[in-house]
């Protein structure tokens, strides 16, 4: 895909990315794009780029929460079993193969866990509930995740908070001890960092009405 866009011009003078056993060649076939293979994937706007199979349900996921709210975004993932989000700037080089043990044992404290985000989690408490060492967790929740125990906690937090703000009139300061992110400004804070806007922008974007379910459970 990033060949016929790059060969169309539609790249000329953007940032893009492609599979990283690719990128050297189109590079070097097409020096106007700025190519970059250490991201899941590049959204220009109106020209969007992944890194490959994978990334690519990354990158739909990222329209879909993009146009429709993190909520929808979320059961799709869970009804694709997929993670909820990946954001672009993940690496590319995360190794996402499924572990050769059996970690069906990590669904019930990961499920705990997000039934507990506005509480304080550590991995040791996390650890200590899937009967497991602090190290083993934690290598076996990269393993299946691709992410380690405290991203994952924050991605999880991030998304409760993104469903609350979508569905809920609520204060900023209390979505964020909802979601676990503590006070305003340091939702606030994560917000910016890691979904670009505000949490009042978010809101104001995708804010709705009649939301069907319950949004503690996206």
């Amino acid at each position: 895909g990033a060949f016929a866009l790059a060969e169309a011009g539609l790249l000329d003078g953007r940032r893009a990315t492609a599979h990283w056993q690719h990128t050297g060649q189109l590079a070097a076939r097409y020096p106007k794009v700025e190519f970059d293979d250490s991201v899941l994937y590049v959204d220009e706007g109106d020209v969007l780029t992944s890194a490959g199979l994978t990334a690519g349900l990354d990158l739909c996921l990222h329209l879909v929460r993009r146009d429709l709210g993190a909520h929808v975004a979320n059961q799709l993932a869970r009804r694709m079993v997929v993670p909820a989000h990946r954001p672009g700037g993940q690496a590319q080089f995360i190794d996402l193969s499924v572990p050769e043990a059996d970690d069906a044992g990590l669904s019930p404290v990961l499920e705990w866990a997000r039934r507990h985000l506005d509480e304080p989690l550590t991995v040791d408490d996390l650890a200590r509930r899937a009967a497991m060492s602090p190290r083993t967790f934690y290598r076996r929740l990269q393993a299946a995740t691709g992410t380690t125990p405290l991203q994952w906690l924050l991605n999880q937090r991030l998304a409760r908070a993104q469903s609350l703000l979508e569905a809920t009139d609520l204060p900023v300061e209390k979505v964020g001890e909802l979601s676990g992110l503590g006070t305003a400004n340091n939702l606030r804070h994560h917000f910016l960092k890691h979904v670009g806007v505000s949490p009042s922008d978010y809101r104001r974007a995708f804010s709705r009405s009649g939301l069907t379910g319950d949004p503690l459970t996206a």
